[in-house]
């Protein structure tokens, strides 16, 4: 049961019940659109009369929009369908790496308006800000059809301040104390700019995705393998933050503390072992790292090369996986015995590979649960193509307008 926190609190008011009960009518028809008024005033157990007030408010409000007309009303008139109206307002979503930066434009209830762009990260904030601002810009000029934008989400390889919107520590990208919202908003002054770590809008994405196998696991952990390691912890279907927004950094917990050196600047932390640099770093020979020059070959060498020479017969390439997943494991088990998640999503470039390093992972669990049914915590692959931290960041501007996962 959720405690009423006695330092932090709000009263309801005249408009509380009113508010929830718009919320829920918007997730309603989100989920089931087309809708008519009658299957909407089931599926929340009111009247009509509650029902019709409450559409035509947000009718008014352009939140929702009248479509067909149903066939099959057995008496009465005929049904008219509810749909969101998702289709001129807009969210841009932002996924920042170490050394590449992706964006989406998404109507409001995710669906995608125009490919995915990227260009490479520019770790000099200010320059960072500059080519951002001007792909947002050319985004929404290049769509017509949309005439507002509602918000834009940022996910960061860090730590991050959600009510200042400053980063706090990123460390792939070197970042400390970035005020990247007030950067972002000298351009964008009059749309909401959210901003959140990775790790956390993986694991909101899998929330907000309303995937019939969430509803059955209220508690979950997403893990994201990439340029760095992301870990976000949802418990009893909430996101957990902590006090400072840092709960669930299980990317830095060591490993070994004579190991190899992390990017946050300690030694032997879960990251250094496991991502797509520390794998590719195994495959070479020699500790890689994004601070210092690369060769020719390391630098234009991505971990899908790596998987592809490993499918070909290269044994070297097969071994650096085999370690990667070894070491994957080891830590999704401190995860595992820490919080007991009935499951772990798993995402990044070398889950491409899943079929090939799935017995290593899943013996190094097992090496290391402290009971047998830890053990044997389900895994789930979430494909590079469903954009787990684009889908995050598009969550961040989305969902508080829904009874969704709490975001804030």
């Amino acid at each position: 049961m959720r405690k009423i926190n006695p330092k932090s609190f709000t009263t309801a008011t005249r408009g509380t019940s009113r508010e929830i009960n718009r919320q829920i009518a918007l997730t309603l028809i989100r989920t089931h659109q087309p809708v008519s008024r009658a299957d909407l005033s089931r599926l929340m157990d009111t009247n009509r009369a509650n029902i019709t007030f409450l559409i035509n408010d947000l009718l008014e409000e352009g939140l929702v929009r009248e479509g067909a007309t149903g066939n099959d009303a057995k008496r009465g008139r005929r049904p008219t369908f509810l749909y969101l109206n998702s289709h001129q307002r807009c969210a841009i979503a932002v996924d920042i790496r170490a050394t590449r930066t992706y964006l989406m434009m998404t109507d409001m209830i995710g669906k995608q308006l125009e490919n995915i762009v990227s260009f490479p990260t520019d770790l000099e904030p200010e320059k960072f800000i500059k080519t951002l601002s001007k792909l947002i810009k050319q985004l929404l000029e290049d769509n017509e059809e949309v005439s507002e934008c509602d918000g834009i989400g940022l996910v960061v390889p860090g730590m991050t301040d959600i009510k200042t919107g400053k980063v706090l520590h990123a460390p792939t990208l070197g970042w400390r104390n970035v005020d990247l919202r007030a950067l972002l908003r000298e351009e964008f002054e009059d749309i909401p700019i959210h901003i959140e770590n990775s790790g956390k809008a993986c694991a909101l994405s899998q929330i907000w995705a309303a995937r019939s196998d969430m509803h059955a696991h209220n508690d979950l952990v997403f893990v994201s393998v990439s340029d760095g390691v992301g870990v976000g912890v949802v418990i009893n279907g909430e996101l957990i933050r902590g006090k400072h927004n840092t709960a669930g950094e299980f990317a830095h917990v060591p490993l070994s503390i004579d190991g190899l050196p992390c990017s946050c600047g300690a030694n032997g932390c879960w990251e250094a072992y496991i991502s797509n640099l520390a794998t590719i770093s195994r495959y070479f020979g020699k500790n890689l790292s994004p601070r210092q020059p690369l060769s020719l070959e390391a630098a234009n060498f991505t971990i899908e090369d790596l998987v592809k020479r490993a499918r070909t017969g290269d044994g070297k390439a097969l071994a650096a996986l085999h370690l990667t997943a070894r070491y994957l494991g080891l830590g999704l088990a401190s995860i595992i015995n820490a919080i007991d998640p009935s499951q772990i999503y798993l995402g990044g470039e070398i889950t491409e590979a899943w079929d090939l390093i799935e017995p290593q992972v899943r013996d190094a669990i097992k090496e290391r649960t402290l009971i047998r049914d830890l053990g044997a915590t389900p895994l789930r692959i979430v494909p590079a193509n469903e954009y787990p931290r684009l889908r995050g960041a598009v969550a961040l501007v989305t969902a508080p307008a829904f009874a969704a996962p709490k975001v804030a």
